[in-house]
């Protein structure tokens, strides 16, 4: 069967977009930290806020610091463990059961958050540990499928299309679940348990649909970890030697930094530091916030790739990172009502669909032809890590120590420049990044 550009495969592919962006979406962005964050506050027999302090393997921390701790020391474990396993997947040419691997620990520790309870923090968040590595370690696998199923002239468009699937669906489940908690008064703990259940569900369709073998040098597992370490440090040889990839790696792993940091930041953030009427309006704002960002994304998506195909790949993601930039300063200096946080919301979903989708179809047409396509994402996914760890630890840590998390925007600007800078080295790079 013919692989590239077929559609029932591409169709198979953007759909694990619909099935795993439900994570992201309900539990890093939308319901688990307004559900953390009020789980680990304090308050009095009259309800009333007491303090934000919590009890953490022995030390005391802010419940947020606690919250970037874990999932920054999450996002170091695929650091460390992912490339390796990427290398034994293009030794094998067997990918595929690493998605599915990946896609199964991260939806059974969604369902495990039910169990969620505050008196119990550490084994709390163990199952958010390893949901969040479920999560990114599937996507290394997924995003390496991108330029086998596709020519490098249709990436941009359908990367386009796979974020327009993942921010449509995931925000379907986002409102079914909020009409269950707040017309039916379903506790929120059920919640995680339908994540699970849209994402292994959905996931089938992909599986269904995506090659079992895509290369692969070996079906052989003797030595097979050895194996894998000796694939991935050819890989990277090879990688060192392209100037383009060299410089667009450097270039996201800053911009990329910020991008992240936002996302998983942005709630806590508006908690804190927006002047909202009251406790019940303000989880109301945020859940509308987030749907707007999830609906401008779809439309922020398509419109940098119609802009990749008029200007250039790298041009397009100058103009993203520009307007991140002025989003940071905006935000610092202005926003501390609801009316200028949804103006912000806006802007950020509208930027953000357009920046991941491009900088996955931007990466993937760099890639020489090779058969190796996991480990050089799994270069892709550590840089990206890194920059997240980096970005949600100083951005937490930088709010605990100097006064909260308003005076931690000022780093997102710096992350942004940086890329931006560098965005600049690559224009002249590459045929298919220029108009």
């Amino acid at each position: 069967m013919k692989i590239k550009n077929n559609k029932k495969i591409i169709q198979g592919w953007v759909f694990y977009d619909w099935a795993n962006s439900v994570f992201p979406l309900v539990i890093t962005s939308a319901i688990f930290p307004n559900f953390y964050e009020y789980a680990t506050s304090h308050r009095n027999e009259n309800q009333q806020f007491t303090g934000t302090t919590v009890e953490f393997l022995g030390h005391s921390f802010q419940n947020t610091t606690v919250y970037s701790m874990v999932y920054s020391f999450a996002l170091l474990i695929v650091v460390l463990l992912v490339p390796l396993l990427s290398g034994v997947a293009d030794y094998l040419g067997n990918k595929k059961k690493f998605l599915q691997f990946f896609c199964y620990l991260g939806a059974l520790s969604c369902m495990l958050l039910y169990f969620f309870h505050p008196q119990h923090l550490e084994m709390s968040m163990l199952p958010f540990m390893t949901a969040t590595i479920g999560y990114w370690g599937s996507l290394v696998y997924y995003n390496s499928y991108l330029p086998e199923i596709a020519d490098a002239e249709h990436q941009d468009k359908i990367s386009a299309q796979g974020f327009a699937y993942g921010y449509f669906g995931s925000s379907l489940l986002l409102i079914l679940c909020l009409i269950l908690i707040l017309s039916f008064k379903v506790p929120v703990k059920y919640t995680f348990l339908l994540v699970g259940l849209w994402w292994i569900g959905f996931a089938q369709f992909t599986f269904l649909r995506l090659p079992n073998i895509v290369g692969g040098k070996s079906h052989s597992t003797k030595n097979i970890i050895l194996k894998g370490y000796k694939e991935l440090s050819q890989t990277f040889k090879e990688a060192m030697f392209i100037s383009s990839i060299k410089k667009f790696l450097s270039a996201y792993f800053f911009y990329n930094m910020g991008v992240q940091t936002v996302m998983v930041m942005a709630v806590l953030f508006a908690r804190q530091e927006i002047q909202w009427p009251s406790e019940n309006y303000k989880t109301t704002a945020l859940i509308i916030s987030i749907l707007i960002i999830q609906f401008l994304g779809i439309a922020g998506s398509y419109f940098f790739s119609y802009l990749s195909k008029k200007l250039g790949n790298i041009i397009a993601l100058i103009i993203a990172v520009t307007i991140w930039i002025g989003i940071c300063l905006y935000t610092y200096y202005f926003v501390y009502y609801p009316e200028q946080f949804y103006v912000v919301a806006a802007t950020v979903g509208f930027v953000m669909g357009g920046t991941q989708s491009l900088s996955r179809s931007t990466y993937s047409k760099l890639l020489p032809e090779t058969l190796d396509h996991a480990s050089y994402f799994s270069f892709f996914d550590v840089l990206e890590k890194i920059g997240m760890i980096l970005g949600t630890l100083s951005f937490g840590l930088i709010g605990e120590y100097f006064g909260g998390l308003r005076n931690s925007v000022p780093i997102l600007s710096v992350f942004f420049i940086l890329g931006l800078i560098l965005l600049f080295l690559l224009i002249k790079e590459n045929k298919y990044l220029k108009k």
